[in-house]
């Protein structure tokens, strides 16, 4: 059994869970989030909280157990409180800066690379060499996040790039000369 699938997902005053087939849908004081949901996984809806049952032992449907708890346990921390990932910049000139709505990276490149967040999506900056994402879909906020961080990765020999905020870079010895 599933232990992740077992749990039931609390539901906090506020927020309302609706289910229309396949399509789960979660409102709450943050926004509003729609999932379509595997058809075969049964989800109960009860006053304060939300179960999930499997219909068989069947190896595609223990995956799916865990998965679809975690993801509606996602959607309703997302419309409660919201996720954030943060990243930093380290490097000499390395620095962010916000013009509008995109966000403008100076990475070492000849050009300034400009990132432009999807709806729902918010960037800010709030030193030169940090950079946060905000929004209520934990899916769509990793990934900017790993776009951001892919316009220059962190490199092993001085660490120098886009890293999440607390990663820790492997760092290797450069060249011996003789």
């Amino acid at each position: 059994m599933s232990r992740i699938g077992k749990k039931p997902v609390e539901v906090p005053s506020g927020v309302t869970i609706t289910l229309d087939g396949t399509l789960l849908t979660v409102k709450g004081p943050k926004g509003e989030l729609k999932r379509n949901l595997h058809e075969d996984m049964k989800i109960n809806i009860e006053e304060n909280q939300v179960t999930v049952e499997r219909p068989s032992e069947h190896k595609e449907h223990r995956a799916l157990h865990g998965t679809t708890r975690s993801l509606i346990n996602n959607m309703v921390e997302g419309v409660t409180k919201g996720f954030e990932r943060s990243l930093e910049l380290v490097g000499v000139g390395y620095r962010a800066t916000k013009s509008g709505q995109k966000l403008v990276l100076n990475v070492g490149y000849s050009h300034p690379v400009e990132i432009v967040p999807e709806q729902g999506i918010e960037i800010e900056v709030p030193s030169n060499t940090k950079v946060t994402v905000k929004g209520i879909d934990k899916e769509r906020v990793g990934a900017l996040a790993s776009n951001i961080r892919s316009v220059r990765l962190p490199e092993p020999y001085k660490g120098k790039g886009i890293r999440y905020e607390g990663e820790y870079i492997r760092r290797k010895e450069g060249k011996t000369g003789k």
